[in-house]
Protein backbone atom coordinates (compact mmCIF):
# COMPACT_ATOMS: atom_id res chain seq x y z
CA UNK A 1 0.00 0.00 0.00
CA UNK A 2 1.29 3.46 -0.95
CA UNK A 3 1.16 6.12 1.73
CA UNK A 4 0.76 9.77 0.72
CA UNK A 5 4.20 10.61 2.12
CA UNK A 6 5.80 8.13 -0.30
CA UNK A 7 4.49 9.98 -3.37
CA UNK A 8 6.87 12.60 -4.72
CA UNK A 9 5.65 16.22 -4.48
CA UNK A 10 6.20 16.65 -8.21
CA UNK A 11 3.19 14.42 -8.86
CA UNK A 12 0.97 16.69 -6.76
CA UNK A 13 2.31 19.76 -8.55
CA UNK A 14 1.73 18.08 -11.91
CA UNK A 15 -1.83 17.19 -10.92
CA UNK A 16 -2.41 20.79 -9.82
CA UNK A 17 -1.10 22.06 -13.16
CA UNK A 18 -3.33 19.66 -15.10
CA UNK A 19 -6.41 20.62 -13.07
CA UNK A 20 -5.66 24.33 -13.48
CA UNK A 21 -5.21 23.87 -17.24
CA UNK A 22 -8.51 22.01 -17.54
CA UNK A 23 -10.26 24.76 -15.58
CA UNK A 24 -8.69 27.57 -17.60
CA UNK A 25 -9.49 25.85 -20.88
CA UNK A 26 -13.09 25.27 -19.83
CA UNK A 27 -13.41 28.88 -18.70
CA UNK A 28 -12.15 30.19 -22.04
CA UNK A 29 -14.09 27.80 -24.28
CA UNK A 30 -17.49 27.31 -22.66
CA UNK A 31 -20.14 30.06 -22.58
CA UNK A 32 -22.56 28.48 -20.09
CA UNK A 33 -22.30 30.41 -16.80
CA UNK A 34 -22.70 27.30 -14.65
CA UNK A 35 -19.89 25.49 -16.47
CA UNK A 36 -17.71 28.60 -16.21
CA UNK A 37 -18.43 28.78 -12.49
CA UNK A 38 -17.38 25.14 -12.03
CA UNK A 39 -14.19 25.81 -13.99
CA UNK A 40 -13.28 28.68 -11.66
CA UNK A 41 -13.83 26.40 -8.67
CA UNK A 42 -11.63 23.74 -10.29
CA UNK A 43 -8.89 26.33 -10.76
CA UNK A 44 -9.15 27.40 -7.11
CA UNK A 45 -8.84 23.79 -5.95
CA UNK A 46 -5.78 23.29 -8.18
CA UNK A 47 -4.14 26.31 -6.56
CA UNK A 48 -5.06 24.96 -3.12
CA UNK A 49 -3.38 21.65 -3.94
CA UNK A 50 -0.26 23.54 -5.01
CA UNK A 51 -0.19 25.61 -1.80
CA UNK A 52 -0.54 22.51 0.37
CA UNK A 53 2.22 20.74 -1.58
CA UNK A 54 4.65 23.62 -1.22
CA UNK A 55 3.75 24.00 2.45
CA UNK A 56 4.51 20.33 3.00
CA UNK A 57 7.76 20.50 1.04
CA UNK A 58 8.99 23.51 3.03
CA UNK A 59 7.67 22.25 6.42
CA UNK A 60 5.70 25.48 6.75
CA UNK A 61 2.10 25.86 7.85
CA UNK A 62 1.68 28.96 5.68
CA UNK A 63 0.38 26.89 2.77
CA UNK A 64 -2.47 25.50 4.85
CA UNK A 65 -3.30 28.96 6.20
CA UNK A 66 -3.54 30.39 2.69
CA UNK A 67 -5.73 27.44 1.64
CA UNK A 68 -8.07 28.22 4.53
CA UNK A 69 -8.50 31.80 3.34
CA UNK A 70 -8.96 30.69 -0.29
CA UNK A 71 -11.69 28.27 0.81
CA UNK A 72 -13.45 31.06 2.75
CA UNK A 73 -13.39 33.30 -0.33
CA UNK A 74 -14.57 30.39 -2.51
CA UNK A 75 -17.49 29.74 -0.14
CA UNK A 76 -18.52 33.41 -0.33
CA UNK A 77 -18.19 33.25 -4.11
CA UNK A 78 -20.44 30.21 -4.22
CA UNK A 79 -23.12 31.91 -2.14
CA UNK A 80 -23.22 35.13 -4.15
CA UNK A 81 -22.21 33.90 -7.59
CA UNK A 82 -24.36 30.80 -7.66
CA UNK A 83 -27.38 32.79 -6.48
CA UNK A 84 -26.96 35.26 -9.33
CA UNK A 85 -26.34 32.55 -11.90
CA UNK A 86 -29.37 30.51 -10.83
CA UNK A 87 -31.57 33.62 -10.89
CA UNK A 88 -30.46 34.45 -14.43
CA UNK A 89 -30.80 30.84 -15.60
CA UNK A 90 -34.37 30.67 -14.25
CA UNK A 91 -35.39 33.69 -16.28
CA UNK A 92 -33.58 32.61 -19.43
CA UNK A 93 -32.53 28.94 -19.52
CA UNK A 94 -30.54 29.49 -22.71
CA UNK A 95 -28.54 32.42 -21.26
CA UNK A 96 -24.83 32.67 -21.97
CA UNK A 97 -22.07 34.63 -20.29
CA UNK A 98 -22.59 37.42 -22.83
CA UNK A 99 -26.15 38.10 -21.63
CA UNK A 100 -25.29 40.59 -18.90
CA UNK A 101 -28.33 42.71 -19.74
CA UNK A 102 -30.48 40.01 -18.07
CA UNK A 103 -29.28 41.33 -14.71
CA UNK A 104 -31.13 44.65 -15.12
CA UNK A 105 -34.42 43.16 -13.92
Amino acid sequence: MIVASQIAPQWYLGLGAVLFTIGATGLLIRRNPLIMFMCVELMLNAVNLTFVTFGTMLNDIGGQVIVFFVLVVAAAEVVVGLGIIVAVMRRRPDATADDISALRG
